[in-house]
């Protein structure tokens, strides 16, 4: 039996959103919980997401962008879906105590403009998914 809760971020593509919030709560969750992200389809981790996580003292530069796997997917105490993408097309969840979430990012790899306007995205989804990461850690969940 499994001691921590496993909690499973799932977006589109695995290299943006979800590597932020596994790297968050990796980092503030103090090994309190067995951490995992995936997405619909695998599109490399994004390197701007590397860089604006780094400059907030985490190191996601070791993450693989990876694809759903249905057996984390079904024992997962928590699923969250960071994009609706994700959420409208999350494989079905057989798991019985599977508790999943939605937490609605907008995707940073989407920006335009110019690399200060996309970077200035890349930190603006970083810092959300930063506080909704907080507010789990402190809920205890």
């Amino acid at each position: 039996m499994r001691n921590k809760p496993l909690v499973y971020f799932l977006c589109t593509g695995n290299s943006c959103r979800s590597q932020m919030a596994d790297g968050f709560l990796k980092a503030m969750g103090h090994d309190r919980y067995e951490v995992k992200s995936a997405g619909l389809e695998a599109h490399g981790l994004n390197p701007r997401a590397v860089q604006v996580m780094k400059e907030a003292g985490v190191d996601i530069s070791g993450n693989t962008s990876d694809v759903i796997d249905p057996e984390v997917l079904n024992r997962a105490d928590y699923v969250i879906t960071l994009c609706g993408h994700a959420d409208e097309h999350c494989p079905v969840i057989s798991g019985t105590n599977v508790i999943k979430w939605h937490w609605g990012f907008d995707d940073p790899a989407k920006a335009t403009g110019t690399e200060e306007e996309i970077m200035a995205q890349f930190r603006n989804v970083r810092d959300s998914i930063k506080h909704r990461i907080e507010q789990f850690v402190q809920k205890g969940v």
